[in-house]
């Protein structure tokens, strides 16, 4: 866990206001994970608010009395509303319902969150929360629009079934993708001038119509390297395997399945990016002939031979280019002897930088939070100590720029 000191939010100071909303539960997860990178939060409830999560609650997550009421004696002698105003560098809604959004787009200051609105300097940020017929009301709709226009950050919704059974968009972000927004909203901006092309996942090899072949990757690792990417404001594309994960803010997003869309689509855009990252645990193989109905299990059968042929190497030929060849970067997901086997691949795929990890091991690699890499070029190596995947891919993205520039 990071100390309150570190972290990319390390000293940001962010007041966080919870309104009336059943998503307000996850202001829990969302103001922990904010202080573990160093933020400062100070938390406004609504009136409404508390009854769907303890004002106790958000006290103990903070480690500050959570402010409640406009007029507040005590809180007027120490840091009343225009003092807390000034105190933010981010006010951030969460949930933002209908109401609330309402009463901000119209310029009301009737409770502490709404006059806080009208009394900052900081930038607003706004996380939709809402059924969706409510979210996609018209009046809803312009008073985001107005929002937007008056410079407020619109950070959601998501799209899923909702609390009430409803299936569509209002879903408050978790309080990984809030993390992210925040994150991305404070980074330095110093990769504007710098694309990525990305894979990252599995890819489903398809047997027949209902069975495929596929592996363990759950995809964490590229994404986490496309956002860390994304948040220095790197125009990022990310080109992914069947993962249940959501795509990073300010990233665009490719879905295919089989290794062959993978490789279609890579060669697609390849040509226009200045980073290429093959992070997606490809299918080496494919089957030779795909049944076009289900195959059926027969009792006088017990055993069955499927004839595999090899799939499209993506990164190597990403590699080969000989025209707008990106800086190209490979992953090695090895079992045992790491760098032998990686540094082979590096040189035979005629690779810029290759990054190996093991595998084997429980505690890192596929379908784990954290991660661990050994990275080698041409001239070095350096090892990476396992980290969570999310600080990780920023280490990585770090050394990558590094290489880049030095082979510009």
């Amino acid at each position: 866990m990071l100390g309150k000191n570190t972290g990319s939010l390390s000293g940001k100071r962010i007041i966080l206001g919870i309104s009336a909303g059943i998503a307000a539960y996850k202001c829990a997860e969302l103001t922990r994970r904010l202080i573990e990178q160093g933020a400062k939060v100070r938390v406004v409830m609504t009136d409404s608010a508390k009854e769907f999560i303890s004002p106790l609650t958000m006290q103990a997550l903070s480690g500050h009395p959570v402010s409640e009421h406009l007029f507040d004696p005590a809180a007027e002698a120490s840091m009343g509303h225009i003092e807390l105003a000034k105190w933010a560098d981010l006010v951030l809604i969460a949930p933002a319902t209908a109401d609330i959004l309402a009463r901000i787009t119209a310029g009301m200051g009737n409770d502490l969150l709404t006059t806080l609105c009208l009394a900052t300097q900081a930038p607003i940020a706004v996380a939709p929360a809402m059924n969706q017929q409510m979210y996609q009301a018209v009046a809803t709709q312009e008073n985001l629009a107005t929002l937007t226009r008056r410079g407020y950050l619109i950070w959601g919704p998501a799209y899923g079934e909702q609390a009430c059974g409803d299936i569509g968009p209002g879903r408050m972000l978790e309080a990984s993708g809030l993390l992210s927004c925040v994150e991305t909203h404070f980074s330095k901006k110093d990769l504007t001038e710098i694309s990525f092309l990305l894979t990252a996942g599995p890819t489903q090899e398809a047997i027949d119509p209902v069975r495929y072949l596929t592996n363990k990757s759950s995809g964490r690792m590229g994404y986490a390297i496309a956002q860390a990417a994304a948040q220095r404001g790197a125009k990022v594309t990310l080109i992914s395997g069947p993962v249940a994960l959501e795509t990073p803010e300010n990233v665009f997003r490719i879905d295919v399945e089989s290794a062959e869309e993978m490789h279609a689509a890579v060669q697609t855009h390849a040509k226009d990016h200045e980073i290429f990252i093959a992070c997606a645990a490809v299918a080496d193989f494919k089957a030779a002939d795909i049944a076009t109905q289900k195959v059926k299990k027969k009792e006088s059968l017990n055993e069955i031979t499927l004839t595999l042929i090899k799939n499209p190497d993506i990164v190597a030929s990403v590699a080969s280019m000989t025209k707008n060849r990106p800086f190209t970067v490979g992953f090695a997901a090895e079992t045992q002897h790491l760098e032998a086997h990686a540094q082979k691949k590096r040189i035979q795929k005629n690779l810029d930088l290759i990054c190996a990890n093991d595998v084997s091991r429980n505690d890192q690699g596929f379908n784990s939070h954290q991660n661990a890499l050994h990275l080698y070029w041409d001239t070095g190596n350096k090892p990476l100590p396992l980290n969570d995947k999310t600080e990780l891919a920023k280490q990585l993205i770090n050394e990558i720029i590094t290489l880049y520039k030095k082979a510009k």
